[in-house]
């Protein structure tokens, strides 16, 4: 199944003692373009999310955010500088009566003096922190990828909708196409007739000149390897990711093919008929540029 380069997906869990939130979210490029954002006590992870995320996704720009929430308030104590403490309020019980002032000093006052409270934190255990880490992502990798096979659907269904289209459009331009050769000759031979100024003339010569009309604007080529285009891209859309890049090349030949016709044909149906034609290949372009 096809899936698309855009997507969202988000896990969560306790991972050696701390209770971790991955989220990943992805948008179109044309190549592999992984972001992670980690909290600055694990930063040490970094390469195990990517590697993580490049097990499932080959192209695109993705950008993976870890948060660490209340698991790591648990595992934080407040400790005393006792001797800190006990230095700031022998200074200000020196400074007071030095310049016989009150001291007026409460232990919530002296806590808030610098490095007298003290936050610590247990130092997570690396190796398990990464191998906990790693199930995370990949927890959250399922859920992005579920999501991007939602809209790969959606995308698939929209392309096979619109070679239905562009089917109809080729048995058209091949319909019109001979009958714009003998539409030519009837004219062709008016002219004559009335630039010779009589209703004979040479048959031949006329038959002649449509033949090189006829091979001039034959445009059989071109809608067999349109065909041969429509057929192929159906096939792929049966396929699994990654497959949007062969896409993009061939619907480079779905325009060269289009546009060949259109200037080969001066008919003005033909015409009308190629732009329509033009209109739903450059759709199935943008869709294209979705698929992974």
């Amino acid at each position: 199944m096809i899936r698309s380069m855009t997507g969202y997906g988000s896990a969560r869990a306790t991972c050696a003692g701390l209770d971790l939130k991955l989220e990943i979210k992805s948008v179109n490029n044309r190549y592999l373009d992984c972001s992670v954002r980690l909290p600055r006590n694990l930063l040490f992870a970094e390469e195990t999310v990517k590697t993580a995320v490049q097990r499932s996704l080959s192209r695109g720009k993705a950008d993976v955010f870890v948060t660490v929430e209340g698991g790591l308030d648990s595992d934080s104590t407040v400790t005393v500088n006792q001797a800190l403490a006990e230095g700031y309020a022998a200074a200000i019980q020196t400074l007071a009566e030095r310049l016989d002032l009150e001291p007026g000093l409460t232990a919530y006052e002296l806590s808030r003096f610098p490095d007298v409270l003290c936050l610590e934190k247990r130092e997570a255990d690396r190796e398990e922190v990464l191998r906990d880490l790693n199930a995370l992502a990949e927890r959250a990798m399922e859920d992005f990828d579920a999501m991007r096979r939602r809209e790969g659907q959606k995308l698939r269904d929209d392309i096979a909708s619109r070679l239905d289209t562009i089917e109809v459009l080729v048995s058209e331009v091949e319909r019109r196409s001979p009958e714009t050769v003998t539409e030519y000759r009837e004219r062709l031979y008016k002219k004559l007739c009335e630039v010779l100024e009589k209703p004979g003339v040479d048959e031949q010569r006329i038959l002649t000149e449509a033949a090189v009309f006829a091979d001039r604007v034959a445009v059989d080529e071109e809608t067999v390897r349109l065909r041969s285009h429509i057929a192929q891209l159906r096939g792929m859309l049966e396929t699994g990711s990654p497959i949007g890049r062969k896409m993009d090349f061939l619907i480079q030949e779905f325009n060269r093919e289009a546009n060949t016709i259109g200037s080969k044909c001066s008919d003005g149906a033909i015409t009308k008929t190629v732009i329509e034609l033009k209109s739903e290949i450059e759709k199935i372009r943008e869709q294209v540029q979705n698929i992974e």
